[in-house]
């Protein structure tokens, strides 16, 4: 349950999925030519670029105190559930043991745990915030950096590494990728504006475009 480096990655990772990022880009291609395709992990690659790895280095010591502060807590927590673990083993051991018989005990460590969550998240919050903050900055970008690397290496079709079967090692273009988004998004703010919230770039960016689509009055 400690906070660390590790659990900004994996949060980083989860926090990917609400981004808008298509399963598959094609771009147009010549007439006769070939289709190519490729592989490619878009989560893996907004956490490998420059923008993101700098910016969780500069929230460990910006955000120092939070994290000590979620560190300590998740220590004591731990300590704190293991009698509730002990009696919900113990009752579920017992030969009469059944649903019933354990629901106090397993009540019990169930609130226990859900509490703890909701105070480390409590805790953690500007850093959720930063680290959210950082992966849209990064991941508005994302589709262009597909884009130009897809020019790049040719490739008229990319799928994404769950929708594949079997593969070669060389048609993963996620460094290419990378390497796009750091020349597209050199850095990152770890600070969020006043009011932000999590997906409001993107909604903002839509707008415009489903305003040009509304038919006009006349």
């Amino acid at each position: 349950m400690t906070f660390s480096t590790k659990t900004l990655l994996k949060s980083a990772a989860l926090g990917l999925a609400t981004l808008s990022v298509p399963a598959m880009m094609a771009t147009p291609a010549a007439a006769q030519s070939r289709t190519s395709i490729a592989v490619a992990n878009y989560e893996a690659a907004v956490v490998r670029s420059q923008a993101y790895r700098t910016a969780v280095e500069q929230m460990k010591t910006t955000y120092k105190a939070d994290i000590d502060a979620t560190n300590a807590r998740a220590t004591a927590l731990q300590a704190e559930l293991k009698p509730l673990v002990d009696a919900y083993n113990a009752a579920v051991q017992q030969p009469n043991a059944n649903a019933q018989t354990v629901q106090p005990q397993a009540q019990a460590l169930q609130q226990k745990r859900q509490s703890g969550q909701q105070e480390l998240a409590r805790l953690q919050q500007r850093v959720t915030m930063a680290t959210a903050y950082v992966e849209e900055q990064v991941g508005l970008k994302l589709n262009d950096a597909i884009k130009a690397a897809m020019k790049a290496k040719n490739v008229d079709l990319v799928l994404q590494p769950q929708a594949v079967v079997a593969r070669e090692p060389y048609v993963d273009m996620t460094d290419s990728i990378v390497a796009e988004l750091n020349k597209l998004v050199p850095s990152a703010s770890i600070t969020p504006p006043a009011g932000w919230k999590p997906g409001q770039a993107q909604q903002n960016a839509q707008q415009p475009a489903a305003t040009q689509q509304q038919p006009s009055g006349r």
